[in-house]
C-alpha cells in the first residue's frame, strides 16, 4: 500500500533531488496524487513519479538476494541507517535494498513498458493539465548514456500525437540524473543533459528524505 501523501520516501527523494541539482524552481514541489508532485497552490509544475528496472529472472533474483537484513554485511554507519529507516536509496552504491522498498522495487516495470504505460495516461488527460509535465523514473539498474537517449527518443514517438504529453523526461539512477527536454523543434544532441551524483550528494538527499518520514 503506497504511503500517506507527505511521506513517501521516493517522491521525497525525487523532489529533493530536483532541487538540488536544477535549481529553486523545484522547492515549491510538495507531495500530492496524480501526479505525484506538484507546485504547490498552483498548476505551473506536475511531476509523475514512478520506477522501473531490467527484465530478467537475474535482476530480479538480485532484488530480492539482497533486501536489506538478509544479505550478510559487515556493520557501518550506512548498514545502521539502512536497517533503522528501511531504505537504501542513496547508500551502498545501489547494492541493497531497504525491507520497506520491497514492495517498490518488486511491482517495478522494465523501463519500455513503464513508459508506455505513463504516456498513456498523460495523454488520457488522468494527470490532468499543468504548465510543465515531467515524468521521473527511478532506475534499478545504471543506465547508460545511450540507454537514456534510447528511452527519451522513445518517449518522445509515444506522445508525438497527444494533445497532452510530458515536457520533460528525469531518469535516476544511483550514480546520475538524465534530465530530458522532450518539447518540440529541438535537435536530439540538445536534449539531454546528465548530472552526476556524488556520494556525498546521495547521502544528503538520503538522510533529507528519510527525516521528512
Amino acid at each position: 500500500m503506497k504511503q500517506p501523501f507527505g511521506t513517501c520516501f521516493f517522491e521525497q527523494y525525487a523532489q529533493i533531488t530536483l532541487s538540488a541539482i536544477l535549481g529553486s524552481e523545484y522547492d515549491c514541489l510538495v507531495n500530492m496524487d496524480r501526479p505525484d508532485l506538484q507546485s504547490k497552490g498552483s498548476r505551473a509544475i506536475g511531476i509523475e513519479v514512478t520506477r522501473a528496472m531490467e527484465e530478467s529472472r537475474k535482476a530480479e533474483q538480485e532484488l530480492l538476494k539482497d533486501i536489506a537484513g538478509i544479505t550478510p554485511e559487515p556493520r557501518d554507519m550506512d548498514w545502521e541507517q539502512i536497517m533503522e529507516s528501511g531504505y537504501s536509496y542513496g547508500l551502498k552504491k545501489g547494492r541493497y535494498i531497504g525491507v520497506k522498498e520491497l514492495s517498490y522495487w518488486s511491482m517495478a516495470l522494465p523501463l519500455r513498458r513503464i513508459l508506455q504505460s505513463k504516456v498513456a495516461k498523460v495523454g488520457n488527460g488522468f494527470y490532468g493539465r499543468f504548465q510543465n509535465m515531467g515524468l521521473y523514473v527511478f532506475c534499478r539498474d545504471n543506465l547508460l548514456e545511450a540507454g537514456a537517449i534510447k528511452a527519451m527518443n522513445y518517449t518522445i514517438l509515444l506522445q508525438k500525437d497527444l494533445e497532452i504529453k510530458y515536457n520533460h523526461l528525469y531518469l535516476a539512477d544511483i550514480d546520475d540524473l538524465f534530465v530530458c527536454n522532450l518539447d518540440d523543434g529541438l535537435k536530439e544532441s540538445s536534449r539531454m543533459e546528465r548530472y552526476h551524483i556524488t556520494q556525498q550528494q546521495r547521502t544528503a538527499f538520503y538522510t533529507e528524505a528519510v527525516s521528512r518520514q
